[in-house]
């Protein structure tokens, strides 16, 4: 579907998020394909980045991406 790098894909992901989660599925779906290219097993994420950093608002979308098959965590 498209060749990003997983960089760009969860680039893609914080400005989904900023915006009001807007293609949301579409970059979720990239993102697992960059990740199966790059052999990666954990998306990481900066909290910085987020709309809703604080825990709750990084375990919901932990569970959100789980939900999809994928494997996040988030850097200190």
């Amino acid at each position: 579907m498209s060749d990003l790098t997983l960089q760009q894909a969860i680039d893609n992901i914080y400005v989904s998020i900023n915006n009001d989660n807007e293609d949301l599925d579409l970059h979720v779906t990239a993102l697992k394909a960059a990740m199966a290219k790059e052999g990666v097993k954990e998306a990481v994420f900066e909290p910085a980045k987020l709309a809703q950093s604080n825990r709750q608002g990084r375990k919901i979308m932990q569970s959100f991406f789980r939900k999809k098959g994928i494997t996040i965590g988030f850097s200190a």
